[in-house]
């Protein structure tokens, strides 16, 4: 029976959260994430969640104790923003080496200097190479369904998974979302079998000083390296992108909602270039796609989902007859260009594919992105390929002279 309720993106987040029945929960507040947790603390205090709520006085020793529960066999959840993402930073790598299936929704927002409380994608962008899953989610729908999803991901791979939507876009912004039924999320969803083995009767360290080479411990059995293990997590990562889209295909089956799984499309059947985005600036452009062929241009939009691991092979299917390519992103890797942008042009490089690329650096600190703001900004780069620019970027709605 279906359950719609109007609701925030937080809220749908906690709701994610409390349907996967997390068992630890700790948090440090932070602008415009706080209200996940504070929904999560209300149900754990009323004993409608059966889960210790763990309260400490940093996003850094969040993470710890994100990384302790996990590796005691507890299923987690924890939520940041901007700040507090980078003060977890160490503590990502320590959760992504010890391959321990914690999931954390990011709720994106501008990094500093100077202040900004609202929206870019900045925060998680700059995470990307910490070993974490990313999914980016476009509406509170996809927030909720994510958040379970994550875990059946993350439990299965025994890689951490970071679910990113955009701050006050979509964690303050109302909208219905249909609760999933508990216990078809239990049949979905099986029980956390954690790897990290710890009982009193035979102590082990966990994650002591490792040596460069492979080496033979007292019993004779030869053991990783530093390398070896970050190979295998290197393998993990590449390997989780089937677990995700099997998980997308399994979850769409049994609850009737596809989000598509790595990557998903509209209007691309026929379309005469494409524009590429993540989370809500990539609904956006969906409506820049309809104003654009109301005016006889053929748009179609590729939603990057999952951007971490980077959907290479998708990537090369979806743009395999593209014409042109546009792409849309609320981050930059400073000195280079949006991060969204590079990794499209390496997934791209040596198949062939020689669609012209230009790049929209937009929305950075909350700065508001319009669909015909979209729909101007592809008709003149259409303009600029037209007189043969194959490279360009552009900051959109920014005095840049």
């Amino acid at each position: 029976m279906s359950n719609v309720q109007i609701m925030t993106g937080n809220s749908a987040a906690a709701w994610g959260a409390r349907l996967a029945k997390v068992q630890v929960v700790s948090a440090y507040p932070i602008t415009p994430s706080t209200s996940v947790t504070e929904t999560i603390a209300n149900w754990v205090e009323r004993g409608e969640l059966k889960a210790e709520y763990v309260r400490v006085e940093s996003e850094h020793s969040v993470m710890t104790v994100c990384v302790s529960a996990s590796t005691v066999g507890a299923r987690v959840f924890t939520s940041t923003s901007s700040h507090g993402l980078l003060y977890m930073h160490e503590q990502l790598h320590w959760a992504a080496g010890s391959r321990l299936p914690i999931v954390l929704c990011c709720i994106n927002r501008g990094v500093g200097a100077p202040w900004s409380i609202f929206n870019d994608q900045q925060d998680s962008i700059a995470q990307r190479d910490t070993g974490w899953i990313q999914i980016y989610c476009r509406d509170n729908q996809e927030i909720i369904d994510s958040v379970i999803q994550a875990y059946r991901i993350a439990e299965e791979v025994y890689c951490p998974v970071m679910v990113c939507y955009d701050g006050f876009v979509l964690s303050h912004t109302m909208m219905p979302v249909d609760i999933p039924d508990a216990e078809e999320v239990c049949r979905f969803l099986p029980p956390y079998k954690p790897h990290t083995l710890l009982c009193a009767e035979e102590p082990r360290n966990i994650n002591p000083v490792i040596f460069p080479w492979q080496r033979r411990d007292a019993e004779g059995v030869l053991r990783d390296g530093y390398m070896d293990m970050r190979w295998k997590l290197q393998h993990a990562l590449e390997g989780s992108a089937a677990v995700i889209a099997r998980t997308s295909r399994d979850f769409a089956e049994r609850f009737g909602r596809d989000h598509g799984g790595l990557l998903w499309g509209y209007r691309t059947e026929d379309a005469e270039l494409f524009i590429a985005a993540m989370g809500s600036i990539a609904t956006e452009a969906t409506t820049a796609a309809d104003l654009l062929r109301e005016q006889g241009v053929r748009a179609g939009v590729v939603g990057v989902r999952v951007y971490r691991p980077f959907p290479r092979e998708e990537v090369r299917q979806a743009f395999r007859s593209a014409p042109a390519i546009i792409v849309f992103e609320k981050d930059i890797s400073y000195g280079y260009e949006g991060a969204l942008a590079a990794d499209i042009k390496a997934a791209l490089y040596g198949t062939g594919i020689a669609a012209p690329i230009h790049n929209f650096i937009a929305g950075l600190g909350g700065r508001d992105v319009k669909a015909h703001e979209l729909a101007e900004a592809v008709r003149a780069s259409l303009a600029a390929m037209a007189q043969g620019t194959r490279e360009r970027q552009t900051w959109l709605n920014c005095v840049t002279e």
